[in-house]
This record gives structure tokens, sequence and C-alpha cells, in this order.
């Protein structure tokens, strides 16, 4: 499978999802839309096709998502990442537990691990179905 045929979306964590809206609609001039069902999260779109995830976070900067390689089978890559040494964190408190390194949302399932530098990235499935039900 690889990483180098998915797509990749940035995030964002912010401290204020309402400002952080109103910042890229109404500064940046983007279409923001929050998801359904989650308060925390909204989706910016950025031409014809990118997104950019804006999500609410009481975690200081260098402890968030950078961003989400999205892929069809979240476990498969998860299992051929593993297999080439990438280490995957473990969560367990309040909000977000993983079980065998995904954590499951709903129809979302994510793993987390940090690149060479630290920074935390993810894998999370492709999302067109949560994307259909943003609001």
């Amino acid at each position: 499978m690889g990483l180098s045929i998915t797509s990749v979306m940035p995030t964002i964590a912010v401290e204020d999802l309402d400002r952080a809206i109103s910042f890229y609609r109404d500064k940046l001039g983007l279409s923001v839309r929050r998801l359904e069902g989650d308060m925390d999260s909204a989706i910016a779109e950025v031409g014809d096709s990118e997104r950019l995830l804006l999500y609410r976070s009481g975690y200081r900067r260098g402890e968030t998502t950078y961003a989400s390689f999205l892929v069809s089978d979240v476990e498969g890559t998860v299992r051929e990442l593993r297999d080439r040494g990438v280490t995957f964190e473990e969560f367990d408190f309040p909000g977000l537990n993983t079980e065998n390194v995904i954590a499951t949302t709903g129809d979302l399932k994510t793993g987390w691990f940090k690149d060479s530098e630290g920074n935390t990235l993810a894998i999370s499935n492709e999302l067109p179905e949560v994307m259909r039900k943003a609001a």
C-alpha cells in the first residue's frame, strides 16, 4: 500500500474553535464547516479539493497532530508501517483510547506516530462519509 499513493490532510490544533472558524472564514476567506455531531472539529475547504482540519485541543504546540495520512485500510497501513519499524502511540485517557494502537470514534479510525523529529503524524481512514456529514 504505502503512503505515497494516499492523500494527506493538514491539521491545526486550536484553543478556541469558534475564534479559529471566524479567522479562517472571515480573514482568509475559506469555506469552513463544522462536522455534524462533533463540536470540537471543523473543516476548512481550500481550493477545489484540499481540506484543513481544525480541532479543539488543550495541548501545547508540539503535542498535537500535524497531519493525517488518509488511507482506505488503517489497520493494514499501520501493520505495514510497524513492519518497517514505525512505533505507534498508545493512549488511554478520557475521550481517547487506543486498541492495538488504533482509536475508533464513530466512523473515524486513527493511529498516531512520531516522525524522526518528534512531530506527531496520524494514519486515518478516508473520510468521504464523514465529510458528507459536515454541516
